[in-house]
């Protein structure tokens, strides 16, 4: 059976969150956000490894809050970088040497349902890289500086890219090492697995796969957890109420 780390980047800013918490820490229906994310990757036994990445500003209060749940669930902490790719190198470091893949999932986008992650662990198995992803459907436009339209961009083949993404941990590595040859900005960990020319699979996401942005997406994700029926977890995962404020 390979073997899984999973690394959650939680390092960022939250500007547009407008909250007083940054959103992975933001309740959500009883739990943080950050919480109903790992809880979902710790109960499967392929994972052999969870790793959070905090801002190093934030880990006292964060170890203070969720000293029981990191615990609990043994999910470790990795400091976090000035910019994302530095956060989840920092993570990638830590990863142990048992670990045959690497999976970074958003720490802020909680609906991700065990399907959606058991479908794109088995793909990432086969093929060396799977993300999950989900069809553009609404016209794109491209406008300049001024709100102008310039053109009207073909949707066709074009996709949304979510999370779960999943790597061989030997690619990822490799890729984190070149990442600064490479030229541009890379906005997601699988464009640095493209840039080094290995094949990146993407399998059919969901539009409930909701990452949480503002306080609007805060409320969407809340309806979609509530719609779903309650699953039973296969052991339990939280052992004490979050009921501390960040």
């Amino acid at each position: 059976m390979s073997r899984f780390a999973v690394i959650l980047p939680a390092a960022g800013k939250s500007s547009r969150f407008r909250d007083r918490e940054k959103k992975p820490f933001a309740n959500l229906d009883g739990r943080a956000v950050w919480l109903r994310c790992a809880e979902l990757f710790v109960t499967r036994d392929d994972v052999c490894q969870c790793l959070i990445v905090v801002a190093p500003d934030d880990q006292e209060t964060f170890r203070r809050r969720y000293q029981a749940n990191l615990a609990f669930m043994n999910v470790q902490i990795a400091d976090g970088g000035k910019e994302r790719f530095e956060s989840v190198a920092n993570a990638l470091a830590m990863v142990k040497a048992e670990a045959d893949f690497v999976a970074i999932h958003d720490a802020a986008r909680p609906c991700v349902t065990a399907e959606l992650i058991a479908t794109v662990f088995a793909s990432a198995a086969k093929t060396g890289a799977a993300i999950l992803a989900v069809p553009v459907s609404d016209t794109i436009k491209r406008s300049d500086d001024k709100g102008l339209v310039k053109e009207t961009v073909a949707r066709q083949g074009l996709w949304l890219a979510q999370t779960p993404q999943v790597f061989r941990r030997d690619w990822l590595v490799e890729a984190y090492a070149k990442r600064a040859q490479l030229k541009g900005d890379i906005t997601d960990d699988a464009q640095l697995i493209e840039a080094m020319g290995h094949p990146v699979y993407l399998l059919q996401g969901s539009t409930a796969n909701v990452k949480i942005t503002t306080r609007e997406d805060l409320t969407l994700a809340e309806a979609v957890l509530k719609a779903r029926p309650k699953p039973k977890a296969a052991r339990p995962i939280h052992p004490f109420e979050d009921e501390y404020k960040w």
